[in-house]
Formats: C-alpha cells, structure tokens, sequence
C-alpha cells in the first residue's frame, strides 16, 4: 500500500499541464540524459527562442526543471524529486491499490 503524502489536486493539475504537450515531453526526454544547454534544446526540438522559453516557463513553474546560468547562457535539468512526486501519485490513485482505506468517500 502506498502511504505517500499526495499532493494538492491543483499541483498535480499543474504536472499533468506541463507533461500535456509534444514539445514539453520531448524536453524532458532530452534532459532526461542530463543538463543540456538552451541552444541545444532549441535545435533539437526545432522551436523558437520565445517558444521555447515559453515552454521551458511552463515546466519550470510546475517545479519538473531547473535551470542555472552561466555566462550568457542558461541550462536546464530536471528535477527528479518531482518526477517521484508524479510516480508516487500515479501509484496511489491507481484503482484497487487504497480501497478500504480511504477517510473520504472516494471508494
């Protein structure tokens, strides 16, 4: 039985947003295999700066990448404890694995 904490149906809302689109799950299986740079993730996904940033924003903002400057350039990772998160959750609403134990009336 999973006894994970599950996150806020807002925040998990905002994981499944930001994993909702092509490009967006492309970015994270590209990063995935590590840091990659901005420039690098332009040309792979072969979109624009301003819509890359743009998607780039929405991952961020669910808290699934991080991003670190140097220099003029920014790179992205990341962040493997949100994607646990998302694991976790997956695995606790997966039907039959609460029933019974539930405080709510969800069952």
């Amino acid at each position: 039985m999973v006894t994970a904490m599950l996150p806020t149906p807002s925040r998990a809302a905002q994981w499944f947003h930001a994993l909702s689109d092509p490009t967006r799950i492309k970015i994270v299986e590209m990063l995935s295999h590590g840091e990659r740079c901005v420039c690098e993730l332009q040309t792979s996904v072969a979109a624009a700066q301003s819509r890359l940033s743009f998607h780039l924003r929405v991952l961020k903002d669910a808290g699934l990448v991080s991003d670190r400057r140097e220099g003029r350039w920014s790179y992205y990772t990341l962040n493997a404890h949100a994607l646990d998160q998302i694991a976790d959750f997956a695995q606790a609403v997966k039907p039959g694995e609460h029933a019974g134990s539930c405080r709510v009336a969800c069952c």
